[in-house]
């Protein structure tokens, strides 16, 4: 399996301006990087309020599937449509959707969000058919930027959109009553999320390092895209299969096992520990590492009842997931507005607090007596770090590149 070409978004050309010069519709990582941003805390806050007994939602998910569906499809395919929206005109030579189209995307998304919410009073059905329209939308868009432009590499980011589509309908599906469907959902989802970090991650990761480090006169490099890379992939895609579909079985545990070890073993290979002056680079490495801590989880889970199965599930989602999405924000949104590719204090700190959310959230299931202390604190490192990304990030969406160019 190779990796796809160059995700890395180059900024865009001074044409790209939507009609009617509005700049927060000029580029998809605008609109959707705030949305992923202020859902995830605003979601955050409203399961908090949940779990107390303060706020009841009229859903027609129970409390704890909202919460998974929220998280996976308010907030991280928020960040995924914003960085495909951002990154496939960069793979394709293609002109970015923008303007009218792009406002439409996240107007879905929107109507989204409230359609889940409210679902048992308009009913499961139409908040299905509400739901599934961007994750739809989306496939067509990038699919025929992707197919259009013949740039067959990247067709399983298309791939991913479909099986991510799928997932959420399998939440739907439940809701609607027609099969107990919604925790294959979860899985296959934080499955094929975990994958396209390993796809995404193990490109702009080392390239990212690799140009950091050569910009330093460093002759020791990470290494670059192998077999072994290749056998990576493979190894994660059994265990998301494996996992997906029989999750309590042995052959699970070993195969997250296996797949655990070698995201490890490639992480190594990348040369993280010489990017500590650069928060904007070493984030990358410390989010990618929750992919083998988790796969390690997993697996560990599988096999020893005492270790819960929350853990491994949060060290994915709170851990390799956040923590991703937040770099992957940050250094897009500085790149793409023109400004420099540098972590200030705020960014420093706000790596710092979503770093520490998943230990904390590992950690409460582990400790009983400690378990809400424990799970208010990750929440309030959790809201703070999306907070300062909303407080720093937040007005570049609205503003024009530095430069000059709607980017």
């Amino acid at each position: 399996m190779s990796a796809p070409s160059s995700p890395a978004p180059s900024p865009s050309p001074p044409g790209d301006r939507p009609a009617g010069g509005v700049v927060f519709f000029a580029h998809g990582f605008r609109p959707f990087f705030l949305a992923a941003a202020a859902w995830a805390l605003a979601a955050l806050v409203l399961w908090l309020a949940v779990l107390t007994g303060a706020v009841v939602l009229p859903s027609a998910f129970d409390a704890v599937t909202w919460h998974a569906h929220e998280m996976l499809f308010g907030f991280v395919f928020a960040a995924v449509a914003g960085f495909l929206l951002t990154a496939v005109p960069s793979w394709t030579g293609r002109p970015p959707l923008n303007g009218l189209p792009l406002a439409l995307l996240a107007l879905l998304w929107v109507g989204g969000r409230v359609g889940v919410a409210v679902s048992a009073v308009i009913g499961p059905l139409a908040a299905a058919l509400i739901d599934l329209a961007l994750p739809a939308a989306l496939v067509v868009v990038i699919a025929t930027a992707i197919v259009g432009s013949r740039n067959w590499r990247n067709l399983p980011m298309a791939a991913g959109l479909i099986i991510l589509a799928a997932a959420n309908g399998l939440f739907h599906a439940e809701a609607l009553g027609w099969a107990d469907t919604a925790a294959i959902g979860w899985r296959l989802a934080i499955a094929m999320v975990t994958l396209m970090i390993g796809l995404i991650g193990g490109r702009i990761v080392p390239s990212f390092t690799r140009n950091w480090l050569t910009k330093r006169g460093e002759s020791a490099l990470p290494a670059p895209f192998s077999m072994f890379d290749g056998a990576t992939l493979a190894a994660t895609v059994l265990w998301a299969a494996l996992w997906t579909a029989l999750p309590d079985h042995a052959a699970s545990a070993v195969a997250a096992l296996i797949a655990g070890v070698l995201h490890g073993v490639r992480l190594a290979r990348w040369r993280g520990w010489r990017t500590g002056p650069e928060p904007l680079v070493w984030v990358l490495h410390l989010g990618y590492l929750w992919v083998p801590v988790g796969l390690l989880l997993v697996g560990a889970a599988g096999m020893w009842p005492a270790i819960p199965a929350s853990a491994a599930i949060h060290a994915l989602t709170a851990g390799a997931m956040a923590t991703m999405i937040l770099a992957v924000m940050t250094r897009a949104t500085l790149g793409h507005t023109g400004r420099a590719l540098t972590a200030g204090p705020a960014t420093a700190v706000l790596y710092a607090m979503v770093i520490a959310v998943a230990p904390l959230r590992i950690a409460a299931p582990l400790a009983p007596d400690l378990y809400w202390p424990l799970l208010v604190l990750s929440g309030l490192l959790w809201t703070g770090a999306f907070a300062i990304f909303l407080a720093v990030y937040g007005p570049m969406a609205f503003r024009p590149r530095v430069d000059g160019t709607a980017g």
